[in-house]
């Protein structure tokens, strides 16, 4: 009796062991075809693009409404109906990710972001491109692994701009910087300010640390201050439009018109105030944002399609725009 025991509590064992062993098998086999369906779903030639997220700072801004714009009108020239979902985060670092978060639970094919704070958005991108999400940064860096960033030659911008004050004060005179809040491409646009008056030794930087926040009141505000310590200003490189507008209105204010300014954007407030003869904005170095995000949905699709992009970063060039030229300048 006990033999028989003994063999039947063997029998039953073997199989319990081959049950499992199968089922380990099973089971190692049916993780290695879901890894494998996800490479293929996120770079199969023949997977096509049909959903693009956007998540930007301010639709409210004309430059934000452009990067859309860009966006739509490449989708279209792709075709096959890919729908295109703009969302606006107000620069609110919480909103934006949640936005983007959103979009990887909607599984989006697409995601194109212009970061609100280039550190805090990492975890969000991360998360995406985990999912396989393609994600592409326009405009602003941000410090995580995003599959391409494109952005204007912002060193270019300054560069350019600042050439055109010194070729036109005649390499000598009093130049002021308005700066910006502190990120890359307003450093980037200093940065390139610099290297061109470094050139000239009768040029004196009398201004480049004032902070004017990259808004028409913070331009207003530091160019009055600015107007008050300086009885003669020759020139001044504002770092944005917005601020430029300001500095503007500033030297309205205190009918100071010994001096003109110089921007970056291309804005539809600086080509308003460069039209008006009376105000001493007299350039600016444009971006093109609906190039960048034409661009951003170029660059997604052939990576989706297992294209990879010679280059993860895009510089797209800046074009300077006077009164001269600005008849043929179309803007926004």
């Amino acid at each position: 009796m006990k033999t028989i025991l003994l063999i039947f509590g063997i029998l039953s064992f073997t199989v319990v062991g081959c049950k499992n062993s199968a089922q380990n098998n099973n089971s190692t086999t049916n993780n290695t075809a879901t890894n494998t369906s996800l490479e293929t779903t996120v770079n199969s030639p023949s997977r096509k693009l049909q959903t693009i997220g956007v998540a930007l700072g301010d639709l409210g801004n004309p430059f934000y409404n452009a990067v859309q714009k860009g966006a739509e009108i490449e989708a279209k020239k792709i075709g096959g109906n890919i729908r295109v979902n703009a969302v606006s985060s107000g620069f609110d670092l919480n909103q934006q990710s949640n936005q983007i978060e959103n979009f990887t639970a909607a599984n989006t094919d697409l995601i194109i972001l212009s970061a609100v704070d280039k550190k805090g958005v990492k975890p969000v991108i991360d998360q995406a491109r985990l999912a396989g999400k393609v994600v592409i940064a326009v405009d602003s860096a941000v410090d995580a692994d995003v599959d391409a960033m494109i952005s204007s030659n912002n060193t270019q911008a300054g560069e350019i701009a600042c050439q055109y004050i010194a070729d036109r004060i005649k390499g000598q005179g009093s130049v002021v910087i308005l700066n910006g809040t502190p990120m890359d491409s307003i450093n980037q646009r200093v940065s390139g300010c610099e290297k061109s008056l470094s050139k000239y030794p009768n040029i004196k930087l009398i201004s480049k640390d004032q902070n004017a926040e990259g808004t028409r009141d913070g331009g207003l505000r530091v160019m009055s201050d600015l107007l008050t310590t300086f009885p003669k200003i020759d020139a001044v490189f504002a770092t944005n439009d917005q601020s430029g507008v300001g500095a503007d209105l500033a030297a309205r204010q205190a009918r100071r018109k010994e001096f003109f300014i110089v921007g970056v954007d291309g804005s539809p407030d600086a080509t308003k105030a460069m039209e008006d003869k009376d105000g001493v904005f007299a350039a600016t170095a444009a971006q093109n944002p609906a190039g960048m995000a034409q661009k951003a949905v170029q660059i997604g699709n052939d990576i989706i399609q297992g294209k990879k992009p010679e280059s993860s970063d895009v510089l797209i060039p800046v074009k300077f725009v006077t009164r001269e030229n600005l008849s043929s300048y179309k803007g926004w």
